[in-house]
């Protein structure tokens, strides 16, 4: 009973329906897209294009981008240390330094022997005499520093990147699908009938001299 009815004229009426109908609604779809087509082609070269096109770039040129100032170092600085010296110097005497019952040994000429005592004199003011130093010296300061500090900050090191990063991902491939549509209403048209609107360039003719 069923398959006399799908076989029956109710299935060949639908078929005979939904094709004719499938035919209409794929028509009117292409009116549309050939009627609406020449007004938003315009509207994409000139407002989307342009908007998506410079939002991409500006991020692109922001991932980019380094921070570039002077930063302005003003501090001190505990030093704590202890530095060892050795080294041979000159001192000089700032003033006449006693010397008393200093011993002393005079040996006489001729071989007189020698004569055991002391001498007092004095050395003189301005006088330098060599001396060898070695010790250890204990330094405990605060430095001051004053610094001008030239810092040059790479964008996507920052904070700042990673957004910069995501909305050039989500830019940039809308970009480009932009860019791949119709450039004009002439543009759609050779695409549709399959034509190229490269404009083939003469072929120039030598002239031949006999």
């Amino acid at each position: 009973m069923n398959r006399n009815m799908w076989n029956g004229k109710p299935w060949q009426a639908f078929k005979t329906f939904a094709i004719i109908f499938s035919f209409v609604m794929n028509l009117v779809l292409l009116i549309v897209l050939l009627v609406a087509a020449p007004l938003i082609i315009p509207i994409v070269n000139d407002i989307a294009k342009p908007i998506v096109g410079g939002l991409n770039t500006s991020f692109v040129d922001m991932n980019e981008a380094t921070i570039r100032r002077t930063i302005d170092v003003s501090d001190t600085i505990p030093v704590v240390l202890t530095v060892p010296l050795s080294t041979t110097t000159s001192v000089v005497v700032v003033e006449d330094v006693p010397l008393s019952n200093v011993p002393a040994r005079f040996i006489l000429p001729n071989g007189g022997g020698e004569i055991n005592g002391t001498v007092s004199l004095n050395l003189p003011k301005d006088l330098a005499l060599p001396v060898h130093l070695n010790l250890d010296v204990d330094i405990d300061e605060q430095l001051p520093v004053q610094l001008a500090v030239d810092a040059v900050i790479p964008l996507n090191e920052t904070e700042l990147g990673e957004p910069f990063g995501r909305l050039q991902g989500l830019f940039a491939p809308l970009d480009e699908l932009l860019g791949g549509l119709p450039s004009s209403n002439t543009d759609l048209f050779n695409r549709i009938s399959g034509h190229s609107d490269a404009a083939q360039e003469p072929v120039p003719v030598e002239a031949t001299t006999e």
